[in-house]
């Protein structure tokens, strides 16, 4: 199994940054790709940024300009630094990483999600 940790979040006021960052761990043998998420209270939740093991990035409309995705594959950790954040950036941030780990000498696919961590924007 692959378990992701995600720590950064917090409460900053409107303009402000925060970076987060998401580790994963386990027996991993490839990690694909890993994105973050995010759900604010009475929405779906939804793709915020991505990138891929060959450093592609995608980002939603709303945070581009404004949110960086960026990856350390040697410590299997992904980080979105967030700039000029807004009230509706407000939400609860999740990452999420997909790939192949190990067990018992075989390889098998993962999907795995972060317990989540809050971001509030709010003077």
């Amino acid at each position: 199994q692959v378990q992701l940790v995600e720590s950064g979040g917090g409460l900053v006021q409107p303009g402000g940054s925060l970076r987060l960052s998401c580790t994963a761990s386990g027996n991993i043998y490839i990690i694909n790709a890993m994105d973050w998420y995010r759900q604010a209270p009475g929405k779906q939740r939804e793709l915020v940024a991505a990138i891929t093991s060959g450093g592609s990035t995608n980002y939603a409309d709303s945070v581009k300009g404004r949110f960086t995705i960026s990856r350390d594959s040697a410590k299997n950790t992904v980080y979105l630094q967030m700039n000029s954040l807004k009230p509706e950036d407000t939400a609860v941030y999740y990452c999420n990483a997909r790939g192949r780990y190990w067990r018992n000498r075989r390889l098998f696919d993962f999907d795995s999600w972060g317990q989540g961590t809050q971001v509030t924007v709010s003077s």
